[in-house]
Parts: structure tokens; sequence; C-alpha cells
């Protein structure tokens, strides 16, 4: 008798399965949007998917009267300029610090419990220090980003560091090589991939950094117009705001994937 734990379905059977929770869950809120709107044609709190497109249309494709911008897109080319630059900068002082630290006891004895403590903090609290020391512009929010996922990717790739065969170290020594050539031409091909898997885990906590910047000071971005479009309880702007930006951490997450398909083949036997 097969049990049920070792079922597996087809390839095609993999994406009915996959899709099948999202049909679900959007018969579910038709079902529900209807109901209330039967009730009350006027309820804001679950909107028909017409005043949604409505409401994007004219987001996506209408100037704005106040600005002449077309909001949407400002809004997601800010948002994404923020993110960028403040994951970029994270990667690489992530990399740095993760691959010294985790090849370099000595460093490793001095900065550890440092890197620690510092991966602990609620990065959300020192928001408004960042606001009192650096103002409300751009540097502001790319530093909480910045600061916010930097520990975490640090600590990844110290772990991944540590756990290079110490054979293939003493090979490379016993051939000549000195302690840089060692990180360069050892620890660092084999970190990168393992690198980029810590920059898509991280995408989450990136997210929920940008979005709380702009939420509190910005003036424009996804999160600045979410929070802005609440006070007028427009659920048609702000669902598919937070359906949007689902969709680029998607996007952004496959991206990363592909590339490290693309350029470290052999993780894909991991």
């Amino acid at each position: 008798m097969k049990r049920f734990v070792n079922l597996t379905p087809p390839s095609a059977g993999k994406w009915l399965l996959g899709l099948a929770p999202f049909v679900v869950l959007i018969i579910v809120y038709v079902l529900a949007s209807q109901a209330r709107l039967e009730i009350n044609p006027a309820d804001k709190l679950l909107p028909s998917f017409g005043s949604m497109k409505d409401a994007m249309v004219r987001m996506a494709f209408e100037p704005s009267k106040r600005t002449g911008d077309y909001l949407f897109w400002t809004d997601t080319f800010s948002s994404l300029k923020r993110l960028g630059t403040g994951i970029a900068i994270a990667a690489v002082l992530g990399l740095l610090i993760g691959i010294l630290t985790g090849a370099i006891p000595l460093l490793s004895a001095a900065f550890s419990p440092l890197l620690t403590a510092l991966s602990l903090i609620p990065c959300l609290a020192l928001l408004p220090v960042l606001f009192i020391v650096l103002g409300l512009g751009e540097l502001s929010k790319v530093v909480l980003i910045a600061i916010g996922v930097t520990p975490f990717i640090a600590r990844d790739v110290q772990r991944r560091a540590r756990e290079i065969p110490v054979e293939q170290l003493i090979k490379a020594q016993t051939l000549g090589a000195n302690t840089a050539q060692i990180i360069v031409r050892v620890l660092l091909p084999q970190l990168m991939p393992k690198l980029i898997n810590a920059v898509r885990l991280s995408l989450g906590a990136g997210w929920l950094f940008l979005i709380a910047a702009e939420a509190i000071a910005s003036t424009d971005g996804l999160g600045y117009r979410i929070f802005l479009v609440r006070r007028y309880l427009s659920m048609e702007v702000i669902i598919p705001y937070v359906v949007w930006i689902t969709v680029l951490a998607f996007l952004f997450d496959y991206l990363l994937r592909r590339i490290s398909q693309r350029l470290y083949p052999w993780e894909l036997a991991e």
C-alpha cells in the first residue's frame, strides 16, 4: 500500500496544485465582495475588481493633477531605488564581514559577539534615531535597510565560510597561498552563491524596513502611498499596491535564483 507521504504529483500536477490556492482565494474574495456590496454598495472594505482596475488605471496612466507625475510608476521607481541601494550595500558589507570573520579566527573572536548583538537589535526602533541624525531624506531610508539586512547576510556568510572543509585551506597553504589568496581563490568562489541565497532570504526584511521608513517620512514610494490613502479607506488602491509589492518581491527572488543557477550551476545539486 502506497503511503500518502510518498505520493508526488507529475509536472503538470505541480502547476495545478500551486495555482489552486490562488484560485480559491480569488473566488472567496469575489464572493465576499459581492455579498458586502449587495448589502451596502458604498462599502469600501472589499472593493470589486472593477473598482480596483479603475483606480490603478487612474494611478498608472493618468498624470497627477498636483504634480503631473504618473503616481504608480513614480512610487515604484522610488521604492525600488531605495530597496536596491540598501540591499546592495548590505550584500557588500555582509560578504566582507562574513568572509573575514568566518575565515580568520582572530577576527572571529573579536567581532562575532558584536555581530551577534547587532543582529538582535530591532532595527525599526532605530528609525527615529536615523531620522534625527541623518534627516528625513533618502539616506536615512537606505541606511535603515542596510543596517537591518547586513547582520543577517554577514552571519549567514560567516557560517558558510566555516563549513568549507579545512582540507581545502590546508592544500592551498601547502601550495604557497597566503591569507588573501585563500580568501579570494578558495573561499570567495564557493561563498558567492551562498551570498545570493542570503540576499534572497533577506529581501522580505528589506521590504519591511522600506515600507516602514516610507510610511513615516516620505513624499513618494509604495509604502508612502499605502499609508496615505488609508486615511480615505481607499482599499481599491491599497490592495493592488500590496499585490504589486508581492509581485515585485517574487520577481526579485526569481531573478536572483536564475542568476545563481546561471553563474554557479553546481549549486543545483544541493
